[in-house]
């Protein structure tokens, strides 16, 4: 049995330790904003942020998150309602498809958290490695400088 804490809450896994969190995360606790994209940590569709750094959870065994803080995408929402990053997507129609949004909310989160007032150019190198294939790129840039416009506000 594994234990690590999933969206602020303990959890407990009976998965195999070699288990991907990814499949964890959909099957044992239905979580579901993290999507299976291409299964070889390439496009970041998959991106959960473990102990506030992101991780592609696609190819991460569930035995790398023991005693470990793990975040979804659900678990950004305060008191039911999106959080500013989440609102500015949503303002900024940063979505198309969505099948990226999980992964490109949760990296911006972990450059937020460590630079709360990142430049375009920051943005971008944090973004860098998660695809998306509608071409959202600029909205998401644009909602991310938004998200961290408000911080203090």
């Amino acid at each position: 049995m594994l234990t690590f804490k999933l969206n602020g809450q303990a959890v407990q896994s009976k998965a195999a330790l070699s288990e991907t969190l990814l499949n964890v995360l959909i099957e044992d606790f239905q979580v579901h904003g993290s999507k299976f994209g291409c299964g070889r940590q390439q496009c970041g569709s998959c991106t959960v942020l473990v102990d506030g750094n992101p991780l592609r959870a696609c190819a991460a065994p569930l035995s790398s998150v023991a005693g470990r803080s793990v975040q979804t995408l659900e678990g950004l929402t305060q008191g039911g309602k999106p959080s500013r990053l989440q609102q500015a997507f949503i303002d900024e129609q940063a979505a198309q498809c969505g099948y990226c949004t999980s992964g490109m909310i949760l990296t911006a989160q972990a450059l937020l958290d460590r630079s709360p007032h990142p430049s375009e150019q920051e943005v971008r190198q944090a973004l860098d490695a998660n695809l998306c294939r509608c071409g959202a790129h600029n909205r998401i840039v644009k909602a991310v400088l938004r998200a961290a416009k408000k911080v203090g506000a």
